[in-house]
């Protein structure tokens, strides 16, 4: 099953190009070493969120935009090992040299899928969520991303996926529990929706927000004001 790699970083917007040409030159050592995908996309729709939110996950600060990315291996065995071949491999310390961005800032972990269903073909634009979930919530976050699944691919997405936290470190500066500000026991869930454009996206939101299948039946399984997202525009996608 997908394991997923994901990382949010904060990059200064006159760094765009020199951002895409380096993740480019890092690509091909990442499918080397065992990654089927690797996904860049750049912030287009992050709004300002009162508790948490994108910006304030990696520090952004003013001129800075926000980067949300992933590697997909075919399972945590491949990641694992792929790892070790990077520790080992004087290339990616070349790479790490060079980086167009602030690398303290940036917050990374593994995550094992725990839903993944549709195709990427022909996806365009991409909405991002990072959401903290308690103890005891794993299926019940399972079961409402398995009924909201359908919706959201008949309103016209191309594919869901929900990253449950596997392999999510502490960082000195920023991390993805600090970015949700997790309190003990919860989990961190790394997910996204692929749309085929901005325009899909959009529509597909409107219809979404009036379909009367969406809306809660309960509580949810997770604290939605600690939860934040927001749209992106991929500029590597391979």
């Amino acid at each position: 099953m997908t394991y997923v790699e994901g990382f949010v970083a904060a990059v200064p917007a006159a760094n765009k190009d020199a951002y895409r040409e380096h993740a480019l030159g890092a690509e091909p050592l990442f499918k080397e070493f065992g990654a089927r995908r690797m996904v860049e996309a750049w912030a287009e729709d992050v709004p300002d969120g009162k508790v948490t939110d994108f910006k304030g996950a990696v520090q952004a600060q003013d001129g800075e935009e926000v980067v949300f990315s992933w590697l997909e291996y075919p399972d945590k065995a491949a990641r694992d090992a792929a790892h070790e071949k990077m520790m080992a491999d004087p290339r990616m310390e070349a790479l790490g040299a060079s980086m167009p961005f602030d690398g303290k800032r940036m917050i990374f972990g593994g995550f094992e899928s725990l839903l993944d269903e549709g195709a990427s073909d022909g996806s365009a634009y991409v909405d991002g969520f990072v959401v903290p979930v308690p103890p005891g919530k794993k299926d019940a976050y399972r079961a409402m991303a398995e009924k909201a699944c359908p919706i959201f691919r008949e309103h016209g997405a191309l594919r869901v996926v929900e990253g449950w936290g596997d392999d999510v470190p502490d960082g000195k500066v920023t991390d993805f529990r600090k970015a949700v500000k997790a309190v003990d026991g919860e989990t961190v869930v790394f997910s996204w929706i692929e749309w085929p454009s901005k325009q899909a996206r959009d529509e597909g939101w409107k219809k979404l927000m009036a379909d009367e299948r969406m809306k809660p039946e309960g509580d949810m399984p997770f604290d939605g004001q600690r939860m934040f997202w927001g749209g992106f525009a991929p500029i590597v996608d391979r």
